[in-house]
């Protein structure tokens, strides 16, 4: 979401006016409205009615599993331990609603839309997925009037999404996938990625250019952060862990390097901050060790979580578990860039996110097999924490990642 929140900020402060259609009453699990504040007055909101089918799955399965609080829309795709009612919900999602539930939404929105930007003499649009339902508006508008210019940005895969094997999607539907994906590719004026290996992918499917604009931060987010060196070494995790997200070989070098070095134990806390998956959850709170040091905040807005960057010694980023690893950036992966603090990083150690680290000079990828090189680069940072009377701040070389030079490169393609 912030992509896109970030993008329409600074857009009119270089010449585009964007309008923003959106649903009017939209099902999700998390919700800040402090963010409101980034979205400027130049910017025309459109909401437009939309029926999905998550509401419908949260009243049926808290009727079916017997329990007063019913589930969250995230927690159809929630792994093992599913009841049958979700095993039974997550199949017929990853079959059936084609590519996702907010298909509905499609047909609607091209008959509004359409006379919207002819009464508006509209003549760029830009959709976004996931949800890639909304790239099927685009098409659908394009296809009905060929001198509008579509750009269609993809912030994940398509047909190569490691949710499709969470979600149980069979060969019949992955063939539908491939059809609408191709369709997509072939008919927009310009396709945007976020990462290097997302672009060769999507380059290799669609036998064109593909362009990077990658997530970044906004820089006014960080103007009141407040460095504080308090009395704990405090690594800080920021972001969901869901069930694809494994930050357990990282942990198990935490509770190794607990178990032989005291000052260590003694002066650590460890937080997540977000959604975490209860599996997750379960494996901190059965270790004796663990335990004691880790806390899950939840989830928070987002101006408190810059004092919580503030408070931090350490930035943790997992990507452990996650298909096709090497290719991921995410957005909390920039805002680490912005704090200036060091980030300890654990996965594919040739990967995109390794390659942006270096060149920030940020920290470096560890292989979440490499336990004692996990354990050489705490037991590093803790050294290099206890024996400095201030917080370490890295002057890094990000501004290139910043949301608005980035709006500059999309003001290029407009």
């Amino acid at each position: 979401m912030q992509r896109w929140l970030k993008f329409v900020k600074y857009l009119p402060s270089l010449g585009c006016k964007p309008y923003v259609f959106t649903p009017k009453n939209p099902s999700f699990a998390i919700k800040d409205e402090s963010l409101l504040n980034d979205v400027p007055p130049e910017a025309a909101i459109i909401h437009f009615p939309i029926w999905e089918p998550y509401d419908l799955f949260i009243k049926l399965s808290g009727f079916f599993s017997g329990k007063k609080k019913s589930a969250k829309p995230t927690e159809l795709v929630s792994g093992s331990g599913k009841s049958f009612f979700q095993k039974v919900s997550t199949w017929i999602r990853g079959n059936f609603f084609i590519p996702d539930p907010r298909k509905f939404w499609v047909k609607p929105s091209v008959r509004f839309l359409e006379r919207f930007l002819r009464e508006n003499d509209i003549q760029t649009i830009i959709t976004t997925g996931p949800p890639h339902s909304m790239h099927l508006i685009g098409y659908h508008l394009k296809k009905r009037n060929a001198s509008l210019r579509w750009l269609a940005d993809f912030r994940d895969p398509w047909t190569e999404w490691g949710l499709l094997d969470s979600l149980m999607v069979g060969s019949l539907a992955r063939k539908m996938h491939q059809k609408l994906e191709s369709k997509v590719l072939a008919a927009a004026d310009e396709v945007i990625t976020i990462t290097p290996f997302y672009k060769r992918r999507f380059e290799a499917l669609a036998k064109r250019e593909i362009k990077l604009l990658t997530n970044g931060f906004d820089e006014n987010d960080f103007k009141k952060l407040k460095y504080e060196k308090g009395d704990a070494f405090r690594i800080c995790h920021v972001g969901i862990v869901n069930e694809k997200c494994d930050p357990r070989p990282f942990m198990e070098a935490v509770r190794s390097l607990m178990n032989e070095n005291k000052d260590f134990k003694s002066a650590l806390i460890i937080e997540f901050i977000g959604e975490v998956h209860p599996q997750f959850k379960n494996f901190v709170q059965s270790s004796s060790e663990l335990k004691d040091v880790v806390a899950f905040a939840g989830n928070i807005p987002h101006k408190q979580l810059i004092s919580c960057y503030g408070e931090s010694s350490l930035l943790l980023l997992i990507l452990t578990g996650y298909k096709d690893a090497e290719g991921f950036l995410p957005g909390k992966l920039f805002e680490y860039l912005a704090t200036g603090l060091p980030v300890m990083a654990v996965g594919p150690v040739q990967s995109d996110a390794a390659q942006v680290l270096a060149e920030v000079h940020a920290g470096e990828m560890i292989d979440s097999s490499d336990q004692e090189g996990i354990k050489k680069r705490l037991l590093m940072k803790f050294n290099e924490w206890r024996n400095s009377e201030v917080p370490i701040v890295i002057k890094s070389t990000s501004e290139k990642y910043s949301r608005r030079s980035i709006t500059s490169e999309l003001v290029k393609l407009l």
